[in-house]
């Protein structure tokens, strides 16, 4: 016998790391489960609380799944209401997850259609692809936070058509010591005709990035007013399809009566394309645009101006242009 000349007992050590295995992965499902129940009573007693002020939320069969490897939050449709402001928001399925290894770090997703309903607004309805979502998370402020859709349209109560179309959009957010830094984009907007006055546009596209100073505390105390709050522009583009469109960068700042003070430059790609846009938007102010756009067609392909605001007034380069009101 192997344990008579002093060989292991190869099918007794077998035995016992099998018997671990089970015991490890009984013990690991026994925790899942508890976890997972938490998160369903935890949800349930949130909307309680949440409904007390009159309000009404509502995550149909919320249920946690994910396992073994994930756990989050399924429900089969989301609704809210105000009542007291006549607003209503209803969506589709809402799926959330988190890797059991990294709990802090949650992506979600929301199934269209969706419903919005408000006294100034009538129904609006939105479709979408995709709509996704991710958070990283700390104990008092989430770290980052993100959102993103592709191929989104909003269409009003005749739907007949759709009054919005949107290529990709997305958004960003996240934390710079207490600054907060905040960054988007959207391709290929295309409102319709309707929300324009009866103006054509075409496809816009833009990009957004701007820090705001002590932008933590702005969003956690803050009125929702940037009054009295500064930050800095990085870059603040728009594009009117083809190359032509505006770039803006520099630093501001909102005094607390809401007058804006900046320094801007104001790069304008494309010139004579740009002004070929506005002047088919606006017939109305064709040899204003005419006149400008040729002074600018003067600094090259893609010239650069500077754009200073002071208390609200504003001159591009030497050339005034009125005042801002206060925000």
């Amino acid at each position: 016998m192997a344990s008579s000349n002093g060989k292991p007992n190869y099918s007794r050590r077998l035995s016992w790391l099998a018997v671990f295995i089970v015991l490890l992965f009984g013990g690991y499902s026994a925790v899942w489960y508890y976890v997972a129940g938490a998160l369903e009573k935890f949800t349930a007693t949130a909307i309680t609380e949440f409904n007390k002020d009159g309000s009404k939320a509502d995550c149909a069969k919320a249920t946690a799944r994910g396992f073994p490897f994930r756990i989050g939050l399924f429900c089969d449709n989301v609704r809210f209401e105000d009542p007291s402001q006549g607003v209503t928001v209803s969506a589709q399925a809402f799926r959330s997850a988190a890797q059991v290894y990294d709990p802090f770090h949650i992506v979600a997703e929301l199934d269209s259609p969706a419903v919005i309903s408000a006294p100034q607004l009538g129904d609006l309805g939105f479709n979408w692809k995709n709509l996704r979502a991710s958070a990283r998370l700390t104990t008092d402020f989430p770290q980052a936070v993100s959102v993103e859709t592709d191929e989104l349209s909003a269409a009003g109560n005749d739907a007949t058509s759709a009054l919005l179309r949107v290529k990709h959009a997305e958004g960003h957010m996240r934390q710079n010591g207490a600054d907060l830094d905040l960054a988007g984009s959207f391709v290929d907007v295309a409102p319709d005709a309707r929300l324009t006055k009866g103006m054509t546009l075409p496809p816009l596209s833009g990009e957004v990035d701007l820090t705001i100073k002590d932008g933590i505390n702005f969003v956690r105390y803050g009125t929702g007013s940037l009054r009295g709050q500064s930050g800095t522009i990085r870059t603040l583009a728009l594009t009117t399809g083809g190359t032509a469109g505006v770039t803006v960068a520099g630093p501001f700042s909102v005094s607390d009566e809401g007058l804006v003070d900046a320094t801007f430059t104001v790069t304008v790609r494309n010139p004579k394309e740009l002004s070929a846009q506005l002047v088919q938007m606006f017939p109305d102010k064709a040899s204003q645009i005419q006149t400008g756009f040729a002074g600018l067609a003067v600094l090259g392909a893609n010239p650069t101006v500077p754009l200073n605001i002071k208390g609200g007034s504003m001159t591009l380069g030497f050339i005034p242009l009125g005042k801002l009101p206060p925000l």
